[in-house]
């Protein structure tokens, strides 16, 4: 489907076609539907970050909680978004040994605990390794950092999704 199809869809149409954009949070499209059309791909992700940036802090949080923790129960029970689980192993985060999933879990754990969300982190260009070192930098944030950190980053899965969705 081109830009142009997708401009022209009803809203719930719309909804449906780009709810994966943004794990579990098919508001979001929903919402950036009344800035169409959409001339290009910068101007449909700039429709959807303007509504994430203009919830409330209650859906930011939501939309931040609808993300897998890396690595965690999710991937382990087979139940990923088909677009996390792609991620993820792109990363390589299924080829961890029992000492580093260890170690990923345990981070995980101490990330949630110390701000009440999961860590989020856009995965792509990086390795098991490099995220491991991010979730231990950002441990040392404060809360509202780090928050608005999450939320740069689902932009930024975001961004990487409708690439490969809308790529020429």
């Amino acid at each position: 489907m081109t830009l142009h199809e997708l401009s022209s869809l009803p809203q719930a149409e719309f909804s449906r076609e780009l709810g994966a954009i943004f794990e579990h949070s098919p508001w979001i499209p929903a919402r950036a539907w009344a800035a169409r059309p959409f001339a290009d791909v910068d101007a449909l992700h700039q429709a959807m970050m303007r509504v994430v940036h203009e919830a409330d802090p209650a859906e930011q949080l939501a939309l931040i909680t609808a993300h897998p923790e890396l690595a965690g129960k999710e991937a382990a029970e087979g139940t990923l978004t088909s677009d996390s689980t792609s991620e993820q192993r792109g990363a390589g985060l299924d080829q961890c040994s029992s000492e580093e999933l260890q170690r990923l879990r345990g981070l995980n754990a101490a990330y949630r605990e110390r701000f009440g969300f999961p860590f989020v982190i856009a995965v792509k260009g990086r390795s098991r390794y490099q995220i491991m070192d991010a979730i231990e930098q950002r441990l040392h944030n404060e809360r509202d950092a780090e928050f608005a950190t999450c939320l740069d980053q689902i932009g930024q899965i975001a961004r990487f999704r409708l690439d490969a969705r809308f790529a020429a």
